[in-house]
């Protein structure tokens, strides 16, 4: 069992920057390759970023590429979303999540099995 906790939500002005970070806890964190994804209200979850257990193979959906940047550090069992040139249609709660097959990421939500509560971020216009 993993346990994630997402924080560094928050509002913030049009073309600003968050990073959000996501603690885990329960195993070892290297085992697990990890994504982001975000609900906006009444839409359904979209995949963000993921990366493999290392970090050195990642991906994001293309209406973030260039803008935001998946990190992590194992040492300190935490993953990181930078995101940057905020937009208001980045209005979205964010989720972490860890999967097991650590090799690579995923853009699909279905192939995580463990997911955070979510933090909210808000860009205002």
């Amino acid at each position: 069992q993993v346990q994630l906790v997402e924080s560094g939500g928050g509002l913030v002005q049009a073309g600003g920057s968050l990073r959000l970070s996501c603690a885990a806890s329960g195993r070892t964190f290297s085992n697990y390759a990890m994504g982001w994804f975000r609900q906006a209200p009444g839409k359904e979850r979209a995949f963000v970023a993921t990366s493999n257990w290392s970090g050195t193979a990642t991906d994001y959906a293309d209406s973030v590429k260039g803008r935001f940047t998946i990190s992590r550090d194992n040492a300190k069992n935490t993953v990181y979303l930078q995101m940057n040139s905020l937009k208001p249609e980045d209005t979205a709660v964010y989720y972490c999540a860890a999967r097991k097959a650590y090799y690579r990421g995923s853009s699909y939500s279905r192939e995580y099995d463990y997911w955070g509560q979510g933090t909210q971020v808000t860009v205002s216009s």
